[in-house]
């Protein structure tokens, strides 16, 4: 149902111009990546978080599939308020370095970064023998190209993802449980660079994890995505990528705040 809507949407808005369209849309051959990621919740207090999160990817080049090259290295990092187990909101920033991963022509850079300011809300539905997450993220995106001296160019990003944790060897999500996490998140785009291409990526993805203990968890899975090139519309781009998880959630208030209250 959410591809149908994209689609539909897509369609819509490419229709609606009246000029230089192409006659129907184009898929490109799916690219392969890997993407190494580490996720942390970082407790400094009751009520707040550090996030802390790095991710290493890598795309295909020439015959070697999924890590041929470098495509990004990826920090963010933010504030995250604890309002209950069933709601935070984020506030951080992004620095990403992106790898020109063409061949390099002249007048071109190797790596050029990219900045974000991005804010979160994240909402935790609570079944008997699973998770819902709902997460809405806004990010605000100043991005350049690889020619020399090329300015940067702002854009929004608007993401709702819902993604699904459900136990497999357990009755819940506890030490030694095997789970598997499905998700589906829309990326839209808007701006000025932006004029016919406002859905930069669906993501479809999949992951098994495992619990080795509250504050450390382990998971990989398998992404497909799909989304309109940034200079054409009517062009969507595909992807396939492996994904390689590890969450860490150390505590860094005192011993006697992280113990139950004896009653």
């Amino acid at each position: 149902m959410l591809i149908c809507c994209c689609l539909f949407f897509i369609s819509s808005k490419i229709s609606a111009q009246q000029t230089g369209v192409p006659e129907k849309s184009e898929f490109k051959k799916a690219t392969t990546r890997l993407w190494l990621n580490t996720y942390g919740n970082i407790r400094i207090s009751d009520k707040l978080f550090w996030i802390a999160q790095t991710h290493f990817r890598f795309q295909e080049k020439d015959q070697t599939r999924f890590a041929g090259q470098v495509g990004q290295i990826y920090n963010r990092h933010a504030i995250s308020y604890f309002y209950s187990k069933k709601f935070t909101a984020s506030l951080g920033g992004v620095f990403r370095l992106n790898m020109n991963t063409d061949d390099i022509l002249e007048g071109e850079q190797t790596m050029v970064p990219e900045w974000r300011i991005w804010h979160q809300y994240l909402f935790a539905v609570p079944f008997p023998r699973l998770m819902v997450y709902h997460r809405l993220r806004i990010e605000h995106r100043w991005t350049r190209g690889f020619q020399k001296n090329s300015s940067f160019t702002f854009r929004n990003r608007w993401r709702y993802m819902l993604n699904m944790k459900i136990p497999l060897n357990k009755k819940k999500l506890a030490p030694g449980a095997l789970y598997v996490a499905p998700e589906a998140e829309l990326i839209m785009q808007s701006g000025k660079s932006v004029v016919n291409s406002p859905m930069e990526d669906l993501r479809l993805h999949t992951s098994f994890g495992y619990i080795l203990k509250p504050q450390v968890t382990f998971a990989t899975g398998l992404m497909y995505s799909f989304g309109q090139s940034l200079s054409n519309g009517a062009i969507f781009n595909q992807k396939w990528t492996l994904r390689f998880h590890v969450y860490f959630s150390p505590d860094f208030r005192k011993l006697e705040n992280r113990l139950p209250a004896v009653k």
